[in-house]
Parts: C-alpha cells; structure tokens; sequence
C-alpha cells in the first residue's frame, strides 16, 4: 500500500546502525497476521479498534510507570505491550484496505523529517524548547490556523493538556522570556488564590496550576512527568512515617500539626 516512491517517504542517509535492527519487527507482523488470520486466535479475531481502545490506554499507562520505577528490564516488556497495539491496529486496518503498517511507518517517517529542519534542513536551534515551538509552528503552517485546543483529546490529563496547550501559543510567539517572568507570574496567582472567596477559589487554584505548568516550560520540565513522581514520592515517605510510628509506638492522629511534618520531613 506504501508508495516507496513519495518524496517525502526518502530517509536521508546517515550512519548505520552498529548491527541489524527490525528483523524481529517483521516477525512480530507475522504472529499478529497468524493470530487474526482463519484458524487463529477467537479473540483475537473479534476485536476491533474501539474494543482495543482500553488496552492501548492501559498499556500507555504501564509504559509511564516502567518508566519512572528505572526499570529497564519492565520498560523492555512494557513497551513491547504498547508496540503490540500499534501493530494490532496496523493489521486490522490492513485486512479491511485501510492502510498497513508501512503506510504508519512512512507516515511518521516523513513527519519526522519535516518537522526537523534543524537536523534534515537548514534551519538552527538553541535549545529543546526551541524545537518545540518550531515544531507547533510547522505543524500550523501544515494544517492551516486552527483553535488552540483543536483536536487536542478531552481526556488527557489537565496538567498535560494545560502544557500541550501553552506549547501551541508559545508556537506563535506568546509565552514567557525568562524563568523569572514565568515564576513571577506563579507567585502572583499564589496572591490571589490566597485573597479568594469560597466562591472564586476553584478558579484562582486553576490559574495557579495553569501558571506551574507554564513555569515547567522554563525548566524544560514535562509537569505531568514532575507531579506523577511527587506523587510516588509522597505515597513512599508517607508509608515510612506510618511505620516509624508504629514501631515508636506513636498514634499519628494524637500528634499536631509540627511534629506531623517533622516526622514526615525524616521519613525516607
């Protein structure tokens, strides 16, 4: 289904990889291919793009957390799961002559390279962030002016979506100079949620959330990523200190506010 002879479908050349990757891609294919084939897999056979929808989102989430425990071997296994989708996907588009798996990987191939000028073209950068705006530049001049919010999905996480949005304003010019404008801007919402009413509070905690995430863009820091591992860490100190006190003998509830944190503070 792939047209090899697309412009845009050229890899440019470079260094090769020090030994042969992808054979076993072509295996995976063939197993999936075998699965959904007659005589295969029932299950396997019966799903259909919205009922692998729950999987994809899970497999997505397993991949995150493989990520943030630093285990290299779980990533290895997880994103295998996630590649299982892709291909999954791929094959079942395939059998009804949508697109095949080649048509996935020349598509992004493409994008890849149109939307890295700094390294496929002429155009230099100073920084990460600097990629990211040019690549929410590019990405409008391919798609034409559209909302700020256009296509982005509603069930994306508020601080990732509050960052992906921020990344598209920043692509036509309208973000935050330097760290101390963006933390200024922190600090000022700060003020007001703590001048809000009951009635305003929802959204002065909204705006200061909102201007977190802007700052996280000055630290090249993906917010959600940042928030995912305070959690993790705050759930483990927290079970220490519970277990501190217990073997202390200490009943949690009967201490204040202070010694509530100088505990928490020397739990590790």
């Amino acid at each position: 289904m792939t047209d090899t002879g697309s412009p845009e479908a050229h890899v440019p050349e470079g260094d090769p990889p020090s030994r042969a990757q992808g054979s076993r891609l072509l295996d995976l294919l063939k197993v999936m291919h075998r699965l959904r084939s007659p005589g295969g897999c029932p299950w396997d056979a019966e799903q259909t793009h919205q009922s692998l929808a729950r999987h994809l989102l899970e497999e997505a989430h397993e991949t995150l957390d493989a990520i943030d425990s630093g285990d290299m071997d779980r990533l290895k296994d997880e994103l295998g799961d996630l590649l299982l989708q892709v291909v999954f996907h791929a094959e079942m588009a395939m059998q009804v002559r949508a697109f095949d798996i080649d048509d996935v990987a020349q598509t992004i191939t493409a994008k890849l390279i149109r939307r890295h000028p700094h390294v496929f073209g002429d155009v230099e950068v100073d920084s990460a962030a600097e990629v990211l705006v040019n690549w929410e530049k590019i990405k409008e001049q391919e798609k034409g002016e559209q909302d700020v919010e256009h296509d982005i999905p509603a069930t994306l996480p508020a601080l990732a979506r509050a960052a992906k949005v921020q990344r598209r304003a920043a692509g036509i010019g309208f973000d935050w100079r330097t760290r101390e404008a963006a933390l200024g801007k922190v600090k000022e919402e700060l003020q007001e949620l703590e001048e809000a009413s009951p009635e305003t509070a929802e959204e002065e905690l909204g705006d200061l959330l909102f201007a977190v995430a802007a700052l996280s863009r000055r630290f090249n820091v993906d917010p959600e990523s940042a928030l995912r591992r305070a959690t993790s860490k705050f759930a483990r100190r927290f079970e220490q200190m519970k277990a501190d006190a217990k073997a202390d003998g200490v009943d949690l509830e009967t201490l204040g506010e202070d010694e509530l944190l100088t505990r928490f503070r020397s739990a590790r």
